[in-house]
């Protein structure tokens, strides 16, 4: 019987009881400092009701992180065409991470997907047509909700909006999905936070499996982004941690603002590719495999707003992936590190696997001007047998002609990652997040 592996974050869950227990689930959050939940944690509506075998669970997950990374890719090369599925399958390409949100007056509240590569809050309204059969918002029922007019600047940020009836209108793509509704106010909370006139997406017409079953958070820096619509109040700055899928329970923390930010904080300086500004590119210089620095090609990390290339951190995608000259050569550094005589294996996408105790060197990612060295938690994989350990970093999929490395929400968790956007830097601490 092959033992189930636990791959992600996401399929951790799955297979153990009790990861959230219910007296943390509602939790009062105070100040700017809101709880992150996993999308399959026991403290989210999403969490599917039965397990999923082995195989099953490895397809998934290389599927949504293929989706993921074509999507990434497109908007690395600023094409604006809707994010194909890899492989033909429809996966979910929603974000792993949610935050909870309320909105309107009387507050309404939502279980938000958080999303560091994308801009605008998308959430579905009442009476929505295909929309996912969650919770929904219903704009009646506020007192301060209002759809933005056809001449608001608001409506001009918006791509392809169109005026219905006064009202700026949209309708665009999202994944394998097509969304349309009214560009829309009203008061958001965050935390404690009460933030006025703010602007999303009321979704009315929805088709496809990709959008957030409750919403979208963006955070990424376009102008219709968390960032840029509370600049006054959060300075662009933010930080998460996100927990291990060891942890008792899969709570972390998203923090808004620069109160409380980690004074004990390596940095390195965010880049911006002006095709699309929402990315956070950062300069992977290097990557050492034990103390040895891999010999990659430059051009395997060299950041080129042209083409898109480059190295971006991401809350969406679960394992690292790099490009193949990246990949190759870490991983032929990795298993001769492991000795020339241990059995190298294959486990659905990962391709350096081991099925006897092996000692194993340290991986660091060498930013320009700090150093990352991960703990094994963050790079390996281990059957719930124990008799499988896996290098959980992979190549970009071969058919995706990919020019970006994607540093992954696996090879973030128990790190407080630090978005500091008017000082142009990406700061990293270690830190439990449970």
């Amino acid at each position: 019987m092959k033992a189930i592996l636990l791959v992600s974050l996401a399929f951790a869950v799955l297979f153990t009881v009790g990861q959230c227990s219910r007296g943390t689930c509602k939790v009062e959050e105070k100040g700017s400092t809101l709880q992150v939940l996993h999308v399959y944690s026991s403290c989210s509506p999403f969490r599917p009701s039965g397990s999923v075998s082995w195989e099953e669970s490895v397809v998934q997950m290389q599927s949504k992180d293929e989706a993921r990374l074509e999507y990434l890719g497109s908007l690395a090369a600023g094409r604006k065409s809707a994010v194909p599925i890899a492989s033909g399958r429809q996966m979910m390409q929603s974000p792993t991470y949610i935050v909870r949100a309320k909105i309107g007056t009387p507050p309404q509240t939502l279980l938000l997907a958080m999303d560091t590569s994308n801009d605008a809050a998308w959430i579905p309204c009442t009476g929505c047509a295909g929309c996912p059969a969650s919770a929904h918002f219903s704009p009646v029922k506020s007192t301060t909700f209002k759809n933005v007019s056809c001449g608001a600047p608001q409506c001009h940020l918006m791509p392809k909006s169109t005026c219905e009836g006064g009202a700026c209108s949209f309708n665009m793509s999202y994944g394998v999905s097509t969304i349309a509704g009214n560009l829309s106010q009203d008061t958001v909370t965050l935390g404690t936070d009460a933030v006025p006139g703010y602007t999303f997406g009321c979704v009315r017409r929805a088709t496809g499996s990709s959008m957030p079953p409750q919403g979208l958070l963006g955070l990424g820096r376009g102008p219709l982004s968390l960032l840029s619509q509370t600049q006054s109040l959060y300075k662009s700055t933010f930080s998460y941690c996100l927990p291990s899928f060891k942890s008792p329970n899969f709570a972390g923390s998203l923090r808004l603002g620069p109160a409380g930010q980690p004074l004990r904080i390596k940095y390195t300086q965010l880049l911006k590719n002006p095709r699309r500004s929402s990315l956070y590119y950062v300069n992977l210089v290097g990557i050492k495999v034990g103390r040895r620095v891999v010999d990659i090609p430059p051009s395997a990390l060299a950041f080129n707003p042209v083409t898109g290339s480059g190295t971006v951190i991401d809350s969406g995608t679960v394992f690292t992936r790099l490009v193949e000259p990246a990949y190759v050569a870490v991983r032929n550094e990795f298993r001769r590190r492991m000795g020339r005589n241990t059995t190298v294996t294959s486990l659905g996408g990962f391709d350096t696997c081991y099925t006897v105790p092996v000692t194993v060197p340290t991986i660091t990612f060498m930013f320009q001007g700090m150093n990352v060295t991960l703990p094994q938690d963050n790079f390996l994989i281990h059957s719930t047998a124990g008799s499988t350990t896996c290098l959980a970093i992979a190549a970009a999929p071969d058919n995706l002609n990919s020019v970006l490395n994607v540093i992954a929400n696996m090879q973030q968790q128990n790190h407080r990652i630090l978005f500091d956007v008017p000082n142009s830097r990406l700061g990293v601490a270690r830190e439990l997040c449970s």
